[in-house]
């Protein structure tokens, strides 16, 4: 029980006043604990501080409730959390279920405690709903992820108080508090439309699969159920005749598998394989959860670039340049870092400069696991790759046969080793630089035939893009001298190590989406290459305090 509050002669503070003051000590007392059992998550350390300075601000008073009830802003945001699924996050993270027995409770004359309960649950979830909406519930730095969300967090007392305590609207307030791309917009309707999907589907029996590919014009018992697996996802339209009752596959049938597998990072063959099969199996609940996950990257994203982004999803092996209107005005498909032990990081940099006919300068951990050991088996290892041994400074010590110094130096890292620059060199003909600490970059690369592969991780870590010449050309565009045709003579017949600064850093970003939505509404899903999306859900499940 809070304790009866007196005046200083010793006598008992009259109605109003020691009503005030005890909600006043409840307040206190709950905030100095850190942690309300009322809440599905009862520890909220993580939120005490920005607790106690948006009571302190206002001498510890109520903020969602008025002459003993709610308040209009309350009731809305109430409204709001309960709904927050459809925001990709989940409602019972802000006490969902919660709320209506909370509500019943403040009609029926409530003590000075249930209103403190009342009010500091509301504040502590609403925080957190601010805060998830705006920069995600878990740090992507937690993830090893380079990306920064520290600039975009809110002062969240202040943002209370003045956006939304008096507010006479609340929903228009928290919607501003939301990512500010349409792909993120076009994300939250897709999962909308995955919910709907889930409630309609029949998961209980998958579809066959098929001992050998099914080729186009054979036979699929399961044709008449593959066909309505494709209507409710929208890849077959439902006026189709592939809906009849045979079990030739052909026809629209194949169509619409092309499209499912054009959507699904697979080849678009029309042949019905196993992968076909097992992503057509795939159960809609783990969509719409790839669609949750992609949201909360989504709010990781910096808001605000001074240039229009250079954005490389990983596990769709895709590149996009956006234009000053925020629209794509250059993509290509790229080969990422292989799955075991060469992930290509996420993180963001400034691109700065552009290279042609580039040197390759070998990292060390490439130098020391792979380089060395070739030395080591066949001492011209070096000359028959075009490479050169150099010092730290650059000056050339040997390109020819490697003697036992020059080998023990390569091995302690005193030396070092570059491939001259070539149409064989590793790194093609031009690189496109945004310094890091990972090495990693975006360059050309001579083995163009990996490109026409559905999987795409081939590289160590760095990014080959199948149309470098024209994302330099892209790239330069303020420089009305580099057009495309420079750009291909500069890479064919230029000078080697050609460095063209950018007049303006353009953004690069490398990131992680498993499902994405394109400028049509089409949605796509990939296969979580690097584990990255089960070590979010992971984290996910964990709870408050999630890791910051």
């Amino acid at each position: 029980m809070v304790p009866r509050p007196f005046a200083p002669g010793g006598q008992a503070l009259p109605g109003a006043a020691e009503s005030v003051a005890q909600t006043n000590s409840a307040l206190r007392e709950i905030v100095s604990s850190g942690r309300l059992s009322d809440l599905r998550w009862p520890d909220f350390s993580d939120y005490r501080t920005h607790v106690m300075n948006f009571y302190a601000a206002s001498g510890y008073a109520l903020a969602w409730v008025r002459d003993n009830q709610p308040t209009q802003q309350a009731r809305e945001i109430v409204r709001l959390l309960k709904e927050a699924d459809s925001k990709g996050l989940r409602a019972e993270d802000y006490d969902g279920s919660r709320w209506a027995e909370r509500l019943a409770r403040m009609e029926q004359s409530p003590s000075s405690e249930e209103e403190a309960h009342f009010d500091t649950a509301l504040t502590i979830c609403l925080m957190r709903y601010v805060s998830d909406l705006h920069i995600g519930r878990v740090n992507p730095r937690h993830f090893k992820f380079n990306l920064d969300v520290g600039p975009k967090k809110y002062d969240l007392p202040s943002f209370l108080h003045e956006k939304l305590v008096n507010s006479g609207k609340v929903q228009a307030e928290l919607e501003q508090v939301e990512p500010p791309f349409a792909g993120y917009r076009q994300t939250q309707k897709a999962l909308q439309l995955y919910f709907g999907l889930m409630a309609q589907a029949d998961e209980q029996q998958p579809l066959s699969a098929p001992t050998k590919p099914v080729e186009p014009g054979g036979e699929y018992p399961d044709a008449l159920r593959l066909a309505q697996r494709l209507q409710l996802l929208g890849d077959l339209p439902a006026a189709s005749s592939a809906s009849g009752n045979s079990s030739r596959y052909d026809g629209d049938l194949v169509t619409a598998v092309r499209h499912f597998q054009a959507r699904h990072g697979l080849s678009a063959d029309g042949r019905l394989g196993l992968e076909t099969v097992k992503q057509l199996n795939t159960p809609l609940k783990f969509r719409a959860e790839q669609l949750r996950l992609t949201l909360e990257r989504w709010r990781w994203v910096p808001y605000e670039f001074k240039q229009p982004p250079i954005v490389v999803n990983i596990p769709e092996f895709r590149l996009r340049a956006y234009n000053s209107k925020g629209s794509v005005g250059f993509e290509s498909n790229v080969i990422v870092g292989k799955s075991y032990r060469h992930q290509t990081p996420v993180f963001e940099r400034d691109m700065q400069f552009v290279v042609f006919r580039p040197y390759w300068n070998v990292p060390p951990s490439i130098q020391r696991s792979e380089i060395v050991p070739a030395i080591r088996k066949d001492r011209e290892y070096v000359a028959k790759k075009n490479y050169e041994v150099v010092t730290p400074q650059g000056t050339l010590v040997t390109s020819g046969t490697i003697d036992d110094d020059v080998l023990q130096q390569l091995s302690t890292g005193r030396l070092s080793v570059r491939q001259t620059p070539g149409p064989s060199n590793a790194l093609g003909l031009v690189k496109l630089m945004f310094p890091n600490e990972y090495n990693v970059y975006l360059h050309s690369t001579p083995a163009q035939t990996l490109f026409s592969r559905s999987r795409r991780d081939f590289s160590h870590g760095c990014i080959r893009v199948e149309k470098a010449a024209e994302l330099a050309a892209w790239v330069l565009r303020d420089k009305p001298e580099w057009t495309l045709d420079k750009v291909r003579t500069a890479m064919q017949n230029g000078n080697d190590n050609q460095q063209i600064n950018l007049s303006t850093a353009l953004p690069v970003l490398i990131l992680y989406g498993t499902a994405i939505v394109d400028d049509t509404g089409q949605v796509h899903f990939f296969d979580d290459i690097y584990g990255h999306d089960a070590a979010l859900e992971k984290a996910l499940a964990h709870g408050y305090p999630y890791p910051g």
